[in-house]
C-alpha cells in the first residue's frame, strides 16, 4: 500500500513543480481534520513524444519529471488512439480488451461500424476500466474526457431511440468530449470537483488534452505548431498544479501518452486501389497499417495480391502478425493486415495535391511511437528515470496509488515502479 501522507508533505513535493510556488504553510493551517488524502489524478496528451521535452516549450512538464519519475513508455499495437487509452486504463493489450482500432467491425453487429464517437457498451464491456473497479470498492471517481468513459461500462443499449442504457457504471463526474473546450475549461472542472467536501471528492480523476495530437498529424511532429501546442498543454498543467496547490490538495499525477508521432508526406504513399479492388476486398482502415475483409469467394485472389513481397508495406493473414505484436487474435481484427514501413502511409487513391503531416499507428518498437510518463507526487522518489516499459504496466500502478487491490489476468505488473514508489 502507497504511504498516505499528510498534506503538508504532498503539497511541499507538488507545490515546489509550479509555475510559481505556494508557501508551505498554507498546508500547515489547515486543521487536522481538513486535511486531504491525496488525490490520483491521470493526464493524457495524446501524441505527445517524450523528446518534445527538449524543445524548451514546457517548464511545468519538464519540473514535474525533474523531480518525479520520467520514462518513454512503448505503446501497445497499434500504436492508435482508442486501442490505447483503453489499455492504459485496463491493463489489458487491445486484442484482449476489444477496442483493436479506431475504427472496426464486430461479426456479432454485420454492417455496423465502430468509430470513436461510438458509446455502445457492447464494444467496449470486454474489460473493465479502473474508474468502473474504484466505484465499485466505494471511491469517487471523475472523468474530464478519456474514450470510453462516457460508457455505461457493463450495461446494454436499447436498440430503437432514445438508446437508453440499461444498468452499466460510469465515473461519478464525467463529461462528453468535445474538442472545442479549451484545455484551461478543462483543469477548471477537474479543480472545481476536487473542491468538494470529502465525502464527495473523487479519489481518482482522469483529464485528456488533444492540442498536441492535433497539432502533429495536421503539421508533423518536427513543425513550430507542434512546439507551440506543446507549450499550450504546458501551460495548463501548471494551472493544474497551481490549482491544486492553492486547494492544499495533494496528488499523485500521472501524465502519459497514448503513442508518438511520425512525419509522412506524399512522397510515401502507397495508394491502395493500386494494390487491390473492391471487387475482391473490403477496406476497413488505411493509414500507416490498412485492413481488409475480402469478398465471398475472392480470398485467394486476396491472398495472391497482398501477400506477395510489396515495397515499404507488409501483408498477414491475421493469424500470421508477428507474435512480438500480440495483435491478430480477436475476431474484431480483419482477415488481413498490412502494416507500411515508418513514415510511409497507405491511402485509399494517390492524394490529390502535396502535403507534410504527422501518422501514427506504426510498430510499436519505433522510437518515433514512443509515448511521454511523468509521475510526480507524494507517492512517487525524485529525480529517477525509468528504463523503457510497456503501458500495460499503467493500470497496476494507478491501482497501487488508489489503494485497490493488484489485479488478476493483466497483461501488465508494477514491476517497473517497484523502485519508485514510497512504501510503508
Amino acid at each position: 500500500m502507497i504511504v498516505r501522507l499528510l498534506a503538508l508533505a504532498a503539497l511541499v513535493a507538488l507545490g515546489g513543480c509550479a509555475t510559481a510556488p505556494t508557501p508551505a504553510p498554507v498546508a500547515a493551517a489547515q486543521p487536522a481534520a481538513e486535511r486531504r488524502a491525496p488525490v490520483t489524478i491521470l493526464v493524457s496528451i495524446d501524441g505527445f513524444r517524450p523528446d518534445y521535452l527538449d524543445r524548451g516549450a514546457s517548464p511545468n512538464l519538464s519540473r514535474l519529471a525533474a523531480g518525479g519519475v520520467s520514462a518513454a513508455m512503448r505503446p501497445s499495437f497499434p500504436s492508435k488512439t482508442f486501442p490505447n487509452h483503453w489499455t492504459l486504463v485496463t491493463g489489458l493489450r487491445p486484442d484482449r480488451h476489444g477496442i483493436v482500432a479506431n475504427n472496426m467491425e464486430d461479426p456479432a453487429r454485420p454492417g455496423e461500424l465502430f468509430t470513436m464517437a461510438n458509446d455502445d457498451p457492447f464494444w467496449w464491456n470486454t474489460a473493465e476500466p479502473i474508474w468502473v473497479t474504484a466505484e465499485k470498492a466505494g471511491i469517487h471517481t471523475a472523468a474530464m474526457f478519456w474514450p470510453g468513459s462516457a460508457v455505461g461500462w457493463g450495461g446494454t443499449r436499447g436498440s430503437a431511440w432514445p438508446y437508453k442504457v440499461v444498468g452499466g457504471t460510469r465515473p461519478t463526474d464525467w463529461q462528453q468530449f468535445t474538442q472545442q473546450m479549451p484545455d484551461e475549461n478543462r483543469v477548471r472542472a477537474v479543480i472545481d470537483w476536487l473542491r468538494r467536501s470529502a465525502a464527495t471528492r473523487p479519489g481518482f480523476v482522469t483529464l485528456y488534452f488533444d492540442t498536441v495530437d492535433t497539432a502533429g498529424h495536421e503539421y508533423g511532429p518536427a513543425s513550430d505548431k507542434v512546439t507551440a501546442a506543446v507549450g499550450e498543454v504546458d501551460r495548463a498543467i501548471g494551472d493544474l498544479v497551481a490549482g491544486l496547490a492553492e486547494l492544499g490538495q495533494p496528488a499523485n499525477l500521472v501524465i502519459v501518452a497514448d503513442h508518438g508521432m511520425a512525419e509522412t508526406n506524399n512522397n510515401r504513399v502507397i495508394a491502395l486501389d493500386q494494390l487491390i479492388g473492391p471487387a475482391d476486398a473490403r477496406i476497413i482502415e488505411s493509414g500507416p497499417y490498412a485492413s481488409f475483409v475480402p469478398v465471398a469467394g475472392h480470398e485467394q485472389a486476396v491472398e495472391a495480391t497482398l501477400l506477395k513481397p510489396h515495397a515499404h508495406l507488409q501483408c498477414w493473414r491475421k493469424a500470421e502478425i508477428p507474435a512480438r505484436l500480440h495483435y491478430g487474435a480477436n475476431v474484431r481484427v480483419p482477415p488481413y493486415f498490412c502494416l507500411a514501413e515508418d513514415g510511409w502511409v497507405t491511402m485509399k487513391t494517390a492524394p490529390a495535391k502535396p502535403f507534410t503531416r504527422g501518422e501514427h499507428g506504426y510498430d510499436n518498437e519505433q522510437a518515433d511511437m514512443r509515448a511521454l510518463f511523468i509521475a510526480n507526487g507524494p507517492a512517487f522518489a525524485r529525480g529517477k528515470t525509468l528504463p523503457i516499459f510497456d503501458n500495460v504496466d499503467v493500470a497496476p500502478l494507478l491501482r497501487d496509488l488508489i489503494g485497490l487491490p493488484a489485479g488478476t489476468g493483466l497483461d501488465g505488473d508494477d514491476a517497473p515502479f517497484r523502485g519508485v514508489l514510497k512504501r510503508q
